[in-house]
């Protein structure tokens, strides 16, 4: 087979399977899973496929700077935050990770709602300043600014110091064996710390990127309380989710 083939081959695989395990295409295929490496790294290289120890996974597309991803799905970014700014109850406090679905979110709570915000993004604080019964609360640290939040070690301690009751998290990829993933290690590490500091962690993840996956692992399923999604709800990777019991809230 050509290396043309083989590509096409593992392209194919991946949309269909959702994931590329190198030795089983090396037996199938009857070549070294040396070769398939190569193949995966060349893909990887293109920004076509995500490494992960013994193949691949689909990629993330959710990789562009925060002003270009705010006009990705922004109807399923808006019916993702109505479901969650429905959990968000009067008198609670809630982490609001940053992102252009959770500014959307921030857009979606009730003006006269009375509620704690905790956040560490400059865009939801200053999105609820005509929300005069929000008390707001920033996290300060290094702006890391293609996700336009505050990250590294002095923002994890300052969220070491507050409680909530609920996190509306982001995250780039979902995937049932990777997890929740992000593309940059010192902001998985701000989602673990926020998501640690709530009583219930619900992820927001628009549709494209369900079944996908970054380099960065923020959490594992068994930590977070659920999943709201604009995705189809007969989704493969909804169906596998929910039947290893995560919560699937549907934002049709």
């Amino acid at each position: 087979m050509l290396a043309a083939e083989r590509r096409d081959h593992l392209l194919g695989l991946l949309a269909r399977e959702g994931k590329i395990v190198a030795k089983d295409v090396a037996a199938d295929l009857g070549i070294s899973e040396d070769s398939v490496r190569r193949d995966l790294r060349d893909l990887a290289a293109e920004g076509l496929c995500q490494r992960v120890y013994g193949g691949a996974l689909p990629v993330s597309p959710a990789i562009a700077d925060y002003t270009a991803r705010q006009s990705v799905t922004p109807d399923g970014k808006r019916r993702i935050a109505a479901v969650a700014a429905a959990l968000v109850r009067p008198g609670s406090a809630v982490i609001l990770d940053g992102g252009t679905t959770a500014l959307a979110v921030a857009h979606a709570l009730p003006p006269d709602l009375a509620c704690t915000v905790i956040t560490h993004s400059p865009t939801i604080a200053a999105a609820l300043l005509d929300h005069p019964r929000a008390e707001v609360f920033v996290l300060g640290g290094r702006l890391f600014k293609h996700s336009a939040v505050t990250c590294g070690a002095a923002a994890v301690e300052a969220a070491q110091n507050v409680s909530a009751d609920l996190c509306l998290l982001g995250v780039t990829g979902v995937h049932p064996e990777a997890g929740l993933t992000t593309g940059d290690a010192d902001e998985a590490a701000m989602k673990r710390a926020l998501a640690a500091r709530a009583a219930d962690t619900y992820v927001l993840a628009s549709s494209e990127k369900i079944g996908t996956a970054s380099r960065f692992r923020v959490l594992p399923w068994e930590d977070v309380s659920g999943l709201i999604t604009d995705a189809d709800p007969r989704h493969p990777v909804l169906d596998r989710l929910a039947a290893h019991g995560v919560e699937i809230l549907a934002a049709g």
